[in-house]
């Protein structure tokens, strides 16, 4: 799974940010402005939460799919919520730094921090793990394996990770489609119990889509 490695080699380590606390009286009163009234407001903002449809299964073998889907989802989500994070944190970055020999020597020192770190991870993943974390990268990023590989390499290079992916089946130009593929849908399901039952820690797709809709596309293609 070298082609795999390569993707993190590829993404950031560093972002320093300073974060100053500030003490708040917790007598402070927001207060709403309406037609020039000030208007105070003591409601409590509460966390969004998403009601989500009890899971049902017509066979065992449906059942033991889904299971089988969501150990692997559970198992590789991380690494794509990773990718995510580096590649904000070298845009970033890199947005600061003025000549090329700097920018060359960061992404240098970050491809030997992520080689050290985790390729003895990424290595292990099976073919479909693999290809789970290809669409999973392009729900966090937007963009796909392949793109980000050829934006930060050269298009040969790209090319190549994508020829060597296909002896294995697996693609870098992989999009996350749930709208229209159904593994992709009951990835996005899976994501959305695991972040409700605090699994995972929720991260916002780049990709999107309304969760809602997806899930009444494919309860009634499953009444037909």
């Amino acid at each position: 799974m070298s082609f795999l490695k390569y993707i993190f080699i590829l993404l950031p380590f560093f972002l320093i940010a300073q974060v100053n606390e500030v003490k708040q009286d917790s007598t402070v009163v927001e207060y709403l402005i309406i037609e020039g009234d000030s208007v105070p407001r003591t409601s409590i903002n509460l966390d969004q939460v998403m009601l989500l449809h009890k899971l049902k299964f017509n066979k065992r073998e449906e059942r033991i799919r889904y299971l089988i889907l969501r150990r692997k989802t559970l198992k590789v989500f991380p690494y794509a919520k990773l990718a995510s994070e580096r590649l904000d944190s070298m845009n970033m970055h890199l947005a600061t730094l003025k000549r090329d020999r700097e920018k060359k020597r960061y992404t240098k020192s970050i491809q030997k921090y992520i080689e050290g770190e985790f390729s003895e991870e990424l290595k292990k993943l099976s073919r479909t793990e693999g290809q789970i974390l290809i669409k999973l990268i392009h729900r966090q990023t937007g963009t796909t394996a392949f793109d980000l590989i050829k934006k930060l390499r050269s298009g040969w290079r790209a090319f190549w990770y994508n020829t060597t992916a296909s002896m294995f089946d697996i693609s870098l130009k992989r999009e996350f489609n749930p709208m229209d593929v159904k593994e992709d849908y009951l990835i996005e399901d899976i994501l959305q119990r695991s972040f409700q039952n605090g699994l995972l820690e929720r991260q916002q797709p780049a990709v999107k889509f309304d969760f809602y809709d997806l899930t009444e596309k494919w309860l009634d293609l499953k009444r037909l």
